[in-house]
């Protein structure tokens, strides 16, 4: 009965241990769906987060261009301004000049012709300055439309490369989850496999067990008789040893009983000695 029990015994702890396994293989996989979700999660906000920097760094070199362009037109200005000013300066001296020398040599035909030749180079020289000026300014638009087109195709094939990146994390993901369950499913498939093979061992194994067990009951049996008849014979012996102890402890008492009578009858020839002598001593006292 107790072989059976324990035989019960295993066969429960067994389809408990499977059980327990089958449950916590769900729960890992569900830890690993939850993970992966986490994972995309964190993939997608890293993402959304790097889009973010992006375009706010966008928006501050396009706000910076633009300051830049503001203060280059400034400074253009500016400088187009201190130009006038000092071609106006020069033309009020020359002007005071040629008033002068108009009025001090009254050549009217040859004041008409150095105004006319002044004004000539005049005007020709602003109008140098004005080509200049617009062949400078074409040739910065020129380059900030150059620029500007550079970073529009560094900035798309920047975020190309992101998507493409992305893509391949992805696929990698899917290719190593699709990988890990048909793993998790051969694994089943084997355990289950070897399973099968360590009942059939089990059985075998149960019937030579008891078989041996059989032997072997037939041999203590056998070996608690002899043993039964060894302790009857050992009890006789400690019962005949009980037996010759008591017999010399009753010796020994009976000895030290009568040594004890010796002592005390000793004891009293000695007080009686005492005495006589005391009452001697007294009386010659």
């Amino acid at each position: 009965r107790s072989f059976y029990d324990q035989k019960i015994l295993q066969k429960t702890f067994g389809l408990w241990k499977e059980c327990w396994t089958v449950c916590r293989e769900r729960k890992l996989s569900l830890r690993a769906e939850d993970h992966y979700r986490h994972f995309l999660c964190s993939l997608i906000l890293q993402a959304w987060r790097a889009y973010v920097c992006q375009q706010q760094g966008e928006r501050n070199k396009y706000c910076i261009a633009e300051s830049y362009a503001k203060k280059q037109k400034l400074l253009r200005t500016w400088q187009c301004w201190l130009v006038y000013v000092d071609v106006q300066r020069t033309k009020r001296g020359m002007q005071s000049v040629a008033l002068a020398f108009r009025e001090r040599s009254c050549l009217r035909v040859s004041w008409a012709v150095w105004r006319r030749q002044h004004y000539q180079k005049c005007t020709g020289h602003q109008m140098n300055i004005l080509a200049l000026q617009h062949w400078a300014q074409s040739l910065q638009f020129r380059a900030w439309l150059q620029w500007r087109e550079l970073y529009l195709y560094s900035q798309n094939e920047r975020q190309k490369e992101t998507r493409a990146v992305t893509h391949h994390r992805h696929w990698e993901l899917r290719r190593c989850l699709g990988a890990w369950l048909g793993y998790l499913n051969l694994r089943r498939v084997r355990k289950r496999q070897n399973e099968l093979a360590q009942e059939l061992h089990r059985s075998r194994t149960l019937g030579r067990c008891f078989s041996d067990w059989r032997l072997l009951l037939e041999c203590r049996r056998r070996i608690h008789a002899h043993q039964r008849d060894l302790e009857k014979q050992a009890a006789r012996i400690a019962l005949w040893r009980v037996f010759a102890h008591w017999k010399h402890y009753v010796v020994l008492c009976v000895e030290e009983s009568q040594q004890r009578e010796l002592a005390e009858e000793h004891y009293r020839h000695h007080l009686l000695m005492l005495q006589k002598f005391w009452n001697r001593w007294k009386s010659r006292l």
